[in-house]
C-alpha cells in the first residue's frame, strides 16, 4: 500500500511558515474576508483555469508607464471598453484572487504528474517559477479617470523592483492587464474613491497592496518572442491526462509540454504542491491526520480555492456565522500554496473548539469523531437554504421505495442542502419489524459515513466449564461463538446446542471469583460484554424442578496451615457444586446430595493407595484410618449401586465431611436435625486430608478463562479481514437493545424490534470509519485485525438495493488516516495518494 501512496504527509513539524499574507495594510491580519492578489500570465492562467471556470469576465486595463525616476515606477491603468481590437500577446496578464490562483495551479500540476507518468515531460525542473512579493500604492486619478499603481524601490527589495522594471517597460510593448479579482474595481465604486472597509469614512488616497508575482520570466522582448506558450495546437500533448477519484473524474487540460518558455529558466520546480505539513500544537494530531485528508479530497479542494464565500450561510442557527467555513478555507488554501512551511492551526482550531466545545484544550480524541463534527459544522456554515420548511414524515403504507426513498430524499435537500451533502452524504434504508405484531415500518434516513465493525467484534469466542449434576459426568471445558453484543440468551442457546441439552433440563450461568459464585446470570437480557475476557465462568447443568425447589450451593473448605501465624486455617478450594432438589428436610439430605455431585471425582482404590503411599505419614494412626477408610469407601460404592438414592446405612458411614450454613458464623449442621426451608441453601462443606486423597480435587481446582490468548500469539499468522466482511457484518439484521427499543405504532409500546440496514444511495465522497476501538462497562480494546481494502477498485454494487442509482459505484482510496499505539497513548498520521514525481 506505502508504494502506492506515494507522499506521506506528517503533521509534526517545529518550524512555521514566514512567507508574505496580502493584506490591505489597516485590515485585522486575522480577517478572512480578503484575499491575497496575485498576478500571473494572461496565458498561462487561461489555459489553466478554462475558459468557463473564470467566474465572470474580469476589468480590461491597458497600462502606461510614464515614470521618470530611477527608483520609482508609476503605471497609470486606464479601463478598455472595447475589448476586441486588444491583440493577445505575451504581455497581457491576469490579476486573480488566491483561491482561483491555486486552483489553476493544482491543475497545472496534476497536468504535469499526469504526463511524467506517460513519459511526455523530459525536463522534471521546468515546471513551476517561484513568486515573488511587490509593494505597491494605489490611488485613483480622478484628472484621468485612471488608477495609479506606485512601485517604490524604498518599500521593495532590489531584485524585485528591477523585476517590475523589466516586466512593465514601455519598451516592450503594450502591458495589458485583466482583472478578476475584483480588487481595483473598488476604488470606483463612488465618486469619493473609499473602499467599502474604509471605517474612518475619509477618502483613501493611498492604498498599500501586497501583489504575488507568478509565472514571468526574466525579461521580454518587444517583439513578442518570448510568449509564455506556444501555439495550442502546437503544444497540446498526445495523451489527455486524468485525475480518477471517488467515482468521479476530473479531466485535466493538456497543456504546456516541455516546449514550455519556462524550460531553461532560473526558477526551480515546485514539487510540493499540497504537501504541506501542520505543527502538532499538542495532542492535535488527530486533528491534524482529519484536516489532511479533508485537504486533499479533489472538489472539496476546488470548492474552497474558489469563490466559496457567496455560499456561507451567515443566518443559521446550527452555524457559526461562516467563521469555522471561513476559518477552514483559509488553512486550506495555506497548505496549497507552493513552498509552504508547515502551518500551526491555532486559529482553526480555536474556531473548531467553538463548534464543538469538546474539542477545546489539548487532550486526546479520536480522529473520526473529530471529521465527523467538522463535516457537521461546515455543512451548516455552507447551507444554501436560509429559511428550513416543516415537513411531516410520512409511512411508506405499502408504497414504492423508490417514491417513498425519493420523497425522503427531496424533504432532506429542502433543509439540507452544501456542498458537503453533494460530495459526502448517502441514504439508508432501514426496516423495523415488531417482534410482536410483524409491524414494519420502512424509513430512508441519510449517512455522511459508513462506521463498520471489525468481524472479530460482531462474533466473540467465549469458553466456559459446564458442570453436570447427574453423579456421573465430569465437568466439560466447552468453547462457542456467540454475538458480541449478544445476551445471555444468545450463550445458553450456543451452550445447549453445543452440550445436547434434554428437554427436562436447564442451564444455570455464573461467575466464579474466589472459589465463590460471584454473579448468578439469570436475566435472559444480561448482556455478554459484561463478562470479561479474564473471567471464569461455569454452567450447571441441572434438573428443571418447579420455583419452589430450594438451589443448594456446596462451598469447598480444607484445612491449611498458615506458617505467618503458626497455625492451621480454614480455606476454600476447588469451584462451587450447585444442584437443585425437590426438597431438602435435614443434614442427611444435604450429604446425601454432595456425595451424588462428587461421585465422577472419585478416584479408582489403586489411585488411592498410590496418594497413601506417597504420604510419609501413612502409617500413623493406621488402625483408625483403615477404619474410616473403609467405612467411607463403603459408602461409595453403595452410592455408585444406586446413582439416584443412598440408602441410610451408606450415608451414616461417610462420616469424615463436615457440613456448615454459610453465614456471618458458620453454623456447623446436624446430619439428624431439620433444615429451615429457604429457597437458596449456601453450604459450606470442610474436607478432611483423607477425603482429599480419595477424590481428584485437581479437577476441581482448573476453571478456564473465558479468553486465553495463545503465549505466542505475536508469531501467529496476522488475523485478515476483508472490507467487504464489515460492510456485510454492519448490514446484517440484528435486534434492537434493550436500552434502544422502537416503539411501535401498532402495540402502542415500546418493543426489541429487529432492524436490517440497506444501502440506497452512495456519495461521490464516501468516508469509511474501522470501528477498532472497543468499549464496555469493565475495560476498553483496541483491535488490531488487518482489514484487506482493495486501494484502486472499491465495488460496492452488489451491496445497493436501489438498482436505478448511478451505473457504477465504484471507489479509488485516496486519504487514511492512521491510529498507531494503543488505548493508553498513540499517534495519528495521514496518508494521501497523490501522483509520484
Amino acid at each position: 500500500m506505502d508504494t502506492l501512496f506515494s507522499d506521506y504527509i506528517s503533521d509534526d513539524f517545529d518550524s512555521s511558515s514566514s512567507r508574505p499574507h496580502r493584506r490591505f495594510l489597516q485590515d485585522d491580519d486575522r480577517d478572512f474576508g480578503h484575499e491575497r492578489v496575485y498576478l500571473l500570465p494572461y496565458r498561462w492562467w487561461s489555459e489553466a483555469e478554462g475558459e468557463g471556470e473564470r467566474g465572470g469576465e474580469g476589468v480590461l486595463y491597458t497600462v502606461a508607464c510614464n515614470s521618470d525616476s530611477d527608483c520609482e515606477i508609476l503605471l497609470h491603468l486606464r479601463k478598455e471598453e472595447d475589448r476586441q481590437k486588444i491583440r493577445f500577446s505575451a504581455r497581457q496578464y491576469a490579476l486573480v484572487p488566491e483561491g482561483i490562483w491555486l486552483r489553476a495551479l493544482k491543475r497545472y500540476n496534476d497536468f504535469n504528474n499526469a504526463m511524467k507518468d506517460f513519459g511526455s515531460l523530459s525536463h522534471a525542473e521546468d515546471c513551476l517559477p517561484d513568486l515573488f512579493p511587490l509593494q505597491v500604492k494605489i490611488f485613483v486619478s480622478w484628472e484621468t479617470s485612471s488608477l495609479v499603481a506606485k512601485i517604490s524601490q524604498k518599500e521593495n527589495v532590489a531584485d524585485f523592483y528591477e523585476k517590475a522594471c523589466d516586466i512593465f517597460n514601455s519598451a516592450y510593448g503594450s502591458v495589458h492587464i485583466w482583472d478578476f479579482s475584483g480588487q481595483t474595481n473598488q476604488f470606483f465604486l463612488n465618486d469619493k474613491g473609499r473602499l467599502p472597509n474604509d471605517s474612518a469614512g475619509q477618502p483613501v488616497k493611498e492604498v498599500f497592496l501586497e501583489l504575488q508575482v507568478h509565472g514571468l520570466p526574466n525579461s521580454m522582448s518587444s517583439d513578442g518572442g518570448s510568449e509564455m506558450i506556444l501555439d495550442r495546437s502546437q503544444t497540446e500533448c498526445s495523451h489527455s491526462g486524468s485525475v480518477i477519484m471517488n467515482g468521479s473524474t476530473d479531466n485535466v487540460i493538456p497543456f504546456v509540454t516541455e516546449t514550455n518558455y519556462l524550460r531553461g529558466s532560473s526558477y526551480k520546480a515546485i514539487r510540493s504542491l499540497g504537501l504541506t505539513g501542520l505543527q502538532n500544537l499538542g495532542n492535535t494530531c488527530f486533528m491534524n491526520s482529519a484536516i489532511q485528508c479533508l485537504a486533499h479530497t479533489p472538489k472539496l479542494v476546488d470548492f474552497f480555492l474558489g469563490d466559496y464565500r457567496k455560499e456561507i450561510n451567515y443566518e443559521n442557527p446550527l452555524g457559526m456565522n461562516g467563521e469555522l467555513a471561513l476559518a477552514f478555507g483559509d488553512l486550506l488554501r495555506k497548505l496549497w500554496v507552493p513552498g509552504a512551511m508547515p502551518i500551526a492551526p491555532r486559529i482553526f482550531k480555536m474556531k473548531l473548539a467553538n463548534f464543538a466545545p469538546q474539542f477545546s484544550g489539548y487532550g486526546q480524541h479520536d480522529s473520526q469523531e473529530l471529521l465527523a463534527f467538522l463535516l457537521d459544522g461546515l455543512h451548516e456554515d455552507l447551507n444554501r437554504v436560509k429559511r428550513k420548511p416543516y415537513h411531516e414524515v410520512k409511512d411508506a403504507d405499502g408504497r414504492p421505495d423508490e417514491e417513498v426513498a425519493e420523497e425522503y430524499w427531496r424533504n432532506h435537500l429542502a433543509r439540507n442542502d452544501s456542498i458537503i451533502v453533494d460530495l459526502c452524504q448517502g441514504q439508508f434504508r432501514s426496516t423495523l419489524v415488531c417482534p410482536i405484531c410483524k409491524k414494519v415500518s420502512i424509513t430512508f434516513d441519510p449517512f455522511m459515513y459508513l462506521s463498520l465493525p471489525l468481524p472479530s467484534t460482531t462474533i466473540r469466542t467465549m469458553t466456559l466449564t459446564v458442570i453436570s449434576t447427574d453423579g456421573i459426568t465430569l465437568p466439560a471445558t466447552i468453547t462457542v461463538t456467540v454475538p458480541e453484543q449478544g445476551t445471555l440468551t444468545d450463550l445458553i442457546g450456543a451452550l445447549s446446542a453445543f452440550c445436547s441439552l434434554r428437554d427436562d433440563e436447564s442451564l444455570l450461568v455464573a461467575e466464579i471469583f474466589k472459589n465463590k459464585i460471584f454473579r448468578l446470570y439469570e436475566d435472559p437480557s444480561d448482556l455478554l460484554s459484561e463478562i470479561r475476557d479474564q473471567d471464569k465462568i461455569v454452567a450447571y447443568r441441572i434438573q428443571k424442578y418447579n420455583e419452589a425447589s430450594p438451589l443448594v450451593v456446596f462451598v469447598q473448605e480444607r484445612l491449611v496451615e498458615n506458617t505467618a501465624k503458626e497455625r492451621f486455617e480454614n480455606k476454600l478450594f476447588g469451584f462451587p457444586l450447585v444442584t437443585r432438589v425437590s426438597s431438602i428436610s435435614c443434614g442427611y439430605d444435604v450429604q446425601r446430595e454432595f456425595l451424588k455431585l462428587i461421585k465422577p471425582f472419585l478416584m479408582s482404590n489403586e489411585d488411592i493407595l498410590d496418594e497413601y503411599d506417597k504420604d510419609d505419614g501413612v502409617h500413623k494412626r493406621q488402625s483408625e484410618d483403615d477404619e474410616l477408610d473403609d467405612a467411607t469407601n463403603s459408602a461409595a460404592i453403595g452410592s455408585d449401586a444406586d446413582s439416584n438414592s443412598g440408602t441410610e446405612d451408606d450415608i451414616h458411614l461417610s462420616t469424615d465431611f463436615e457440613f456448615y450454613l454459610q453465614g456471618i458464623e458458620n453454623v456447623k449442621i446436624i446430619l439428624n436435625k431439620p433444615l429451615p426451608v429457604i429457597r437458596r441453601l449456601d453450604i459450606v462443606v470442610l474436607w478432611s486430608d483423607k477425603m482429599l486423597k480419595m477424590y481428584d480435587t485437581y479437577l476441581l481446582d482448573s476453571l478456564p478463562e473465558v479468553f486465553k490468548p495463545q503465549l505466542f500469539a505475536s508469531k501467529r499468522m496476522q488475523e485478515s479481514v476483508s472490507i467487504y466482511k464489515c460492510l456485510e457484518a454492519f448490514l446484517k439484521e440484528e435486534p434492537l437493545g434493550p436500552e434502544d427499543m422502537w416503539y411501535c405504532p401498532t402495540c402502542k409500546k415500546p418493543q426489541q424490534a429487529t432492524k436490517k440496514l440497506d444501502l440506497w444511495r452512495l456519495p461521490e465522497i464516501l468516508v469509511v470509519h474501522l470501528k477498532r476501538f472497543s468499549y464496555n462497562k469493565y475495560f476498553k480494546n483496541k483491535l488490531e485485525t488487518f482489514v484487506d481494502f482493495p486501494i484502486n477498485d472499491l465495488d460496492l454494487t452488489t451491496y445497493v438495493v436501489h438498482g436505478n442509482t448511478r451505473s457504477s459505484n465504484r471507489y479509488v482510496l485516496y486519504a487514511i488516516s492512521c491510529h498507531y499505539g494503543g488505548l493508553g497513548g498513540g499517534h495519528y498520521t495521514a496518508f494521501v495518494r497523490v501522483s509520484t514525481s
